[in-house]
């Protein structure tokens, strides 16, 4: 199972800063009715969706919810807030959190370690509360592992239409998108806005735990009345990643129809998932062995009636196409549209 995900990739090809402008990003073009790959620019992407599709974006907004602290030494990063004063978070180095220790991180801010799950994942709480001012000064966002924190980036890991904060990364295919982009294809394209927070699983290496129980990491979601009478009338969903893809699907889990709702999901959508509302995809290139690899594998086969082993010989195809041809990977990088 795990070979059929894993590919060899150059570090050059880790994109470390995104395209300017966002929307001169390349755009690998995958064509499913006739297998035909396609190399453009993600600001043509127009040329090739289908005729009056509705566009489903994620409008999460990553949060500020990296705290640095003694030169970027001493790290929180904060998974949830509990109440005004606790919160879960992954801490850096784990050895200075010892449970019941209290910690000075400056001279006005400590943090009392509560309690240490089985993850390492510490409960602590603040002396202050966490929505203190001054704590704005060490606050910082969540760049991925494989790019280089600078807060110069930090503006350019939000899409141009993020609105509620929640996400502990970005929906990152909709990082493509300008707003005179979003302008021009309003002119011949439906949209529709749904809200799901990202989740650091989004990164995750796949465990056995998550074949055999069904399931991946739960993240919050949400639909509203007005997105969800456009995506009932809609007669074909693009959806902008696999965030919004996820989140599509689960909507429609039980009936294939859509109502205004708030909720989680935890759906595990890899090959021999049958797609119930979405046609085409807009997405990234993704790590090797994570879910993002499978969901993909899983559109193409689903699409094309493919057997699993034949949906990750083609993913493999067009990410060797895609290293091949130089494209940039991972969040910052690079476009790929199925259709």
């Amino acid at each position: 199972m795990n070979e059929l995900y894993n590919f060899s990739l150059p570090d050059a090809l880790i994109a470390q800063s995104p395209a300017h402008p966002r929307d001169h990003a390349r755009l690998l073009v995958y064509r499913l009715n006739d297998e035909k790959i396609i190399d453009d620019y993600f600001y043509n992407i127009n040329k090739y969706l289908v005729h009056q599709t509705t566009i489903v974006l994620n409008n999460s907004k990553v949060q500020t919810c990296r705290w640095l602290f003694d030169n970027a030494q001493t790290e929180l990063f904060v998974l949830e807030k509990l109440d005004t004063h606790t919160l879960r978070a992954m801490v850096r180095p784990g050895k200075k959190f010892k449970i019941n220790d209290r910690l000075l991180l400056t001279d006005w801010l400590a943090v009392e370690v509560v309690a240490i799950d089985h993850e390492g994942i510490r409960t602590l709480r603040l002396n202050v509360p966490h929505n203190d001012a001054r704590l704005k000064n060490f606050e910082h966002i969540p760049l991925p592992p494989y790019i280089q924190q600078d807060d110069r980036l930090a503006s350019e890991y939000q899409t141009v239409y993020a609105k509620p904060p929640g996400s502990l990364a970005a929906p990152t295919a909709g990082l493509h998108f300008t707003a005179d982009l979003l302008k021009e294809l309003r002119q011949s394209h439906a949209f529709a806005e749904l809200t799901l927070h990202v989740g650091l699983g989004t990164f995750a290496k796949l465990r056995a735990d998550n074949f055999t129980s069904n399931r991946l990491h739960e993240e919050q979601f949400l639909l509203d009345k007005k997105n969800a009478a456009i995506l009932q009338t809609a007669s074909h969903i693009t959806a902008v990643g696999t965030t919004t893809l996820r989140c599509l699907e689960s909507l429609a889990q039980n009936t294939a129809t859509f109502a205004a709702q708030t909720g989680s999901t935890d759906i595990f959508i890899r090959p021999g998932y049958r797609f119930k509302v979405v046609d085409s995809l807009i997405t990234n290139f993704h790590l090797p062995g994570t879910s993002l690899l499978l969901l993909v594998a899983a559109f193409l086969g689903d699409k094309k009636t493919m057997s699993e082993v034949d949906a990750a010989k083609e993913l493999q195809k067009l990410y060797a196409h895609a290293i091949k041809h130089q494209y940039r990977f991972y969040s910052f990088g690079d476009a790929m549209l199925i259709v």
